[in-house]
């Protein structure tokens, strides 16, 4: 092994895929979808690494204004789909009325859109924005007053972020 490598740190991968394996639980739910009356679709697709919550008709939406830690149903992981265009940088996801694969006890890696996680640390989801680079649904490790909730059964599983802002966290037990 050449010299240069050692002491390097590799990033943790792409968001939304499933890490240390022994202990998750996937679960698939159809992405909400809503059409309006011509017949467009009205509702968001789900990236991978997205936070989801589960509807009333067993169905899931990203999380947004609307989520709380008593629907957040996982995250949405690619365990069997991937990103169809191998010529860009774009995450793939899910698209509405698409059966989404949902991690609801286990690990993933995330994007850490603000603070650094602290191993054991908690995570929050922003729900409505304050401007600047926060992203509604997305994952922090700080507070942010009436901005972000905290998700109770969500941890950071280790303190480590990469230069993509992927981190990993682990979901201890099922919400829903």
């Amino acid at each position: 092994m050449p010299g240069k490598v050692i002491g390097t740190t590799l990033n943790l991968g792409y968001a939304g895929k499933v890490s240390r394996n022994p202990d998750n639980i996937i679960n698939t739910k159809f992405a909400k979808s809503v059409l309006n009356g011509s017949g467009v679709e009205t509702q968001p697709s789900i990236a991978f690494g997205d936070s989801v919550i589960l509807n009333t008709d067993n169905t899931v939406s990203p999380f947004g204004a609307s989520g709380v830690d008593a629907t957040f149903a996982g995250i949405a992981v690619a365990e069997v789909k991937q990103a169809i265009t191998y010529d860009s940088n774009a995450a793939g996801g899910y698209l509405p009325a698409q059966p989404v694969d949902v991690l609801s006890r286990g690990t993933a890696t995330v994007v850490c859109n603000v603070g650094t996680p602290t191993a054991g640390g908690k995570v929050y989801v922003r729900v409505t924005s304050n401007g600047g680079n926060t992203i509604v649904g997305g994952f922090e490790a700080t507070a942010d007053g009436a901005h972000t909730i905290e998700i109770t059964n969500l941890r950071w599983t280790t303190n480590r972020i990469d230069a993509n802002k992927v981190a990993e966290v682990t979901l201890l037990s099922r919400k829903v």
